[in-house]
């Protein structure tokens, strides 16, 4: 039988983050090809025994808007290990959500469009990473279109998020002109040749540096001596400074054609840590052959209109889960049984036996879990929970029919478990008419489309005057409340957050009152 510390060295969980049409969703696919979950259908790319072509995004509103607006959750074997593969949302306006599972990932790729770089709209989900300190991968992405010279890359992704890059391959051609890539590991030149729709593996031919030098003329020479330019500033790999999100190995392809697909994957297995010990609130590390943990990091509500139920993802933190295994649910000390436990692809789902450190395993209708709660066997554990961020926009949400107010209440309540706006609520109206906040007005367009889609309940939004939130506490609250352009609102876990109108406001009561507790929040105005 396997143990949890063999398995967990098998494990790779990484996410992978980009902006919207940088080709994360197709990079995704590409990797479960090359992984095996997927085959070749009538020159499209299907899912294995499934009924459906498989795809990450699978809600209706981001098939309709062509991008990612939630995290989604896929598995699939590469070379004798398990690969855990977090999709997130590619927007800032969701960077929440991206936050959240980066507290379940060991490491994320970042994907970039090879003719934009950093996207000022993205920067913050990079800025997650750095504030985590979590290893980081980037990959370059539609080298075979027209885009921005390599160095020049380099360049703005280091000043704009402050990770050195260590090139790990590079390219042979311009952008647009993409020939194949020096692989610097073993300074082969490995030239690509393209397939129908990307529907297979690229081939790949292997070339000496001679070769290469005769049959590829300048564009050899000129990434060449890029190379060796690396070679001499020191710009190689070192998985000290990775593992510490100092630097990261950068790689150059092309996901619809394949291109490079395979390298960035086979060094993903390479390079990305296994599972590790995590530590607890109290510091002390749960070791990976301890017993049973686990740590929810997301809830989804009806992601199979067939079933309408909710499901709770947690990651394995130590130990072997077994299906039907009863666990103890930490905030309330109360046990219940893992009968109905699933591993997710996209929407599609199987049930599981049985699960290991760095597994991902969704819980159906376990009402009471919530974001941030942790799960365990045996000794008590609690994973240091995931902190919201700070609202930047608020919107009063009411329903627009009366006779539908008892699915706006249970829409509300799902939506703030779910942690796709936050719901404030002012104690003496409770949901008549809370006010949504949220890091960004998209989210506001995802709440009413689920709200209208999933619960039925018509509503309409109406914008505030708030510009700001602090964290306060009960015995300054009346003060606060007393105040012209303050308002203070809660949370559902009982947080009261002080609502200003203006940030010059908020500094003058800052100053003039500084008994009354008002602190800031995580990633107001960034990732930190």
């Amino acid at each position: 039988m396997s143990d949890p510390r063999t398995e967990a060295a098998r494990r790779r969980t990484f996410a992978i983050i980009s902006h919207p049409d940088a080709g994360k969703t197709t990079l995704t696919e590409k990797f479960l090809l090359y992984g095996g979950a997927l085959t070749q259908e009538a020159g499209s790319v299907k899912a294995k025994g499934e009924r459906r072509s498989a795809t990450s995004d699978w809600m209706a509103l981001e098939q309709q808007r062509g991008i990612s607006i939630t995290s989604t959750v896929l598995q699939f074997p590469y070379r004798d290990r398990v690969v855990n593969l977090l999709d997130t949302p590619g927007h800032r306006d969701f960077s929440e959500d991206t936050y959240r599972v980066l507290a379940a990932a060991d490491a994320a790729v970042m994907v970039l469009d090879a003719a934009k770089g950093i996207e000022p709209q993205t920067l913050k989900l990079f800025e997650v990473c750095r504030e985590r300190n979590i290893p980081l991968l980037t990959f370059i992405n539609k080298w075979d279109r027209p885009g921005l010279e390599a160095l020049s890359l380099i360049d703005d992704i280091e000043r704009q998020i402050g990770v050195t890059q260590t090139p790990v391959t590079w390219p042979v051609g311009i952008a647009g002109e993409f020939r194949g890539v020096i692989d610097r590991t073993s300074g082969d030149f490995i030239r690509f040749s393209r397939t129908a729709r990307g529907a297979t593996e690229a081939p790949e031919e292997i070339v000496d540096a001679a070769r290469a030098e005769e049959e590829e003329g300048e564009a050899w020479t000129t990434a060449a001596e890029s190379v060796e330019l690396f070679d001499e500033i020191g710009a190689n790999h070192d998985q000290k400074t990775f593992l510490a999100g100092e630097t990261s190995p950068m790689f150059f392809g092309s996901a619809l054609t394949n291109f490079g697909v395979r390298l960035l994957l086979d060094t993903l297995v390479d390079l990305v840590p296994p599972p590790g010990p995590r530590e607890d609130t109290a510091g002390v590390p749960r070791l990976i052959d301890d017993d049973f943990s686990g740590f929810v990091f997301k809830v989804q509500a009806n992601m199979d209109p067939s079933h309408r139920d909710r499901i709770a993802f947690f990651r394995v933190m130590s130990g072997k889960f077994e299906r039907g295994m009863n666990v103890t649910h930490q905030p309330t000390g109360k046990a219940f049984n893992t009968k109905y436990a699933h591993t997710v692809s996209g929407r599609d789902r199987e049930t599981v036996e049985d699960a290991y450190p760095g597994d991902i395993v969704g819980l159906v209708n376990a009402a009471d879990i919530r974001i941030g709660d942790s799960v365990y066997v045996g000794n008590e554990v609690e994973f240091p929970r995931i902190q919201p961020f700070a609202p930047e926009h608020f919107s009063v949400c009411r329903t627009t029919d009366a006779g539908r107010f008892k699915q706006f209440r249970k829409g509300i309540s799902q939506l703030d478990e779910e942690g796709v706006v936050q719901v404030l609520r002012d104690q003496d109206l409770g949901d008549q008419a809370p006010v949504l906040g949220a890091v960004g007005p998209m989210q506001f367009e995802v709440a009413v489309h689920r709200l209208e889609n999933e619960f039925g309940a018509p509503v309409e939004l109406a914008p505030t005057s708030y510009k700001i939130a602090r964290k306060t506490d009960l015995e300054s609250a009346p003060t606060l409340r007393s105040m012209q352009g303050v308002d203070v609102l809660y949370r559902s876990d009982g947080t009261a957050l002080a609502l200003f109108e203006s940030p010059y406001w908020l500094a003058r009561i800052e100053s003039e009152q500084p008994e009354l507790v008002l602190d800031r929040l995580v990633a107001e105005g960034g990732a930190g």
